[in-house]
């Protein structure tokens, strides 16, 4: 187990139980060394080729040039046994502005698990985890988060994940920050999930209608393929928002704050895996918020216009 913050990036490696080892790399295209690079790389191109008949993806994270590498946060699982990449999410940082300033989405992106290992309870990783991780690092700020898909059984774990997300979650309705963001989102992020600028998107339903022409092809599924929910409700309402035939996807918008935070941690989190997630999270909290504070509390340390006032 170790977790290491290399100056603004989260490096994370985590042991959720003894089958599988974690590691979340933030924007690894901006400071980790070539050759790790090429190791992470060609470890998430393996699951992608377990997952596509050997086949490989040119859009997003796998786009000619490789940018994506450098404003993505990048889970990948592997077999603790034999180091086997067997699953990765790859969530790209959206760049919007909210209320004026500069700030970003994270967009819970292509996610891929190798088709011998599904159904094996790593959802919680994929997902939850790696959000956890970065509204911890982020001093427990709400963290706006978006999703693109037409899979039912991702709508309701989105939707049952975070708080405020519309559309799919009973009771949310579309705010000012749902439809500013989406809005940014389709007018300058559609290559970060494969959708192109001659999808058309229905801005009050928050759905991209013939969606796969952009890179995306191969994940296009039918209804009767798309993994269900267990929760019914879900599943009716991709079948009645979305053409499966035409290749429809839905956008939600949501976002993490401290009542998701906590549910998360009480319903998603095996309870074998709690001791060291909370030792990552004190780890990462100290890090990101008590060490800054108490070294702007030094009077000895120069901050310039940071020292607080004598």
């Amino acid at each position: 187990m170790f977790q290491a913050l290399r100056g603004d990036f989260l490096r994370l490696r985590f042991r959720p139980d003894r089958d599988h080892s974690v590691e979340i790399v933030e924007c690894p295209g901006l400071w980790l060394d070539q050759r790790d690079l090429n190791a992470l790389v060609e470890a998430c191109r393996a699951v992608v080729a377990s997952c596509l008949n050997g086949n490989q993806l040119d859009y997003g994270l796998f786009a000619q040039g490789g940018a994506a590498w450098n404003r993505s946060v990048i889970t990948l699982i592997r077999r603790a046994d034999d180091g086997r990449p067997i699953a990765f999410n790859a969530m790209p940082l959206l760049p919007v502005s909210r209320g004026g300033q500069a700030s970003h989405v994270l967009h819970l992106g292509l996610v891929m698990v190798d088709p011998r290992e599904r159904g094996g309870g790593l959802s919680w990783i994929l997902y939850g985890l790696t959000c956890f991780a970065l509204f911890v690092r982020g001093g427990l700020r709400p963290l706006w988060i978006s999703s693109v898909t037409q899979v039912p059984a991702v709508v309701g774990m989105i939707a049952e994940t975070f708080d405020q997300v519309y559309p799919g979650q009973a009771g949310t309705t579309p705010s000012f920050a749902h439809r500013h963001l989406a809005h940014q989102i389709m007018a300058g992020e559609r290559a970060a999930f494969g959708v192109s600028d001659d999808a058309g998107f229905d801005a009050e339903a928050q759905v991209i209608t013939n969606a796969y022409t952009g890179g995306s092809d191969n994940l296009k599924k039918s209804f009767a393929v798309a993994a269900k929910h267990r929760d019914a409700r879900y599943n009716t309402f991709c079948a009645a928002v979305l053409d499966y035939e035409r290749g429809d996807d839905v956008l939600q918008i949501g976002r993490l704050d401290l009542g998701s935070a906590r549910r998360f941690l009480a319903r998603s989190v095996p309870r074998g895996a709690l001791p060291q997630l909370a030792a990552q999270g004190l780890m990462i909290g100290v890090q990101a918020v008590l060490a800054p504070l108490l070294q702007w509390l030094d009077a000895d340390k120069p901050l310039g216009r940071l020292r607080p006032a004598r």
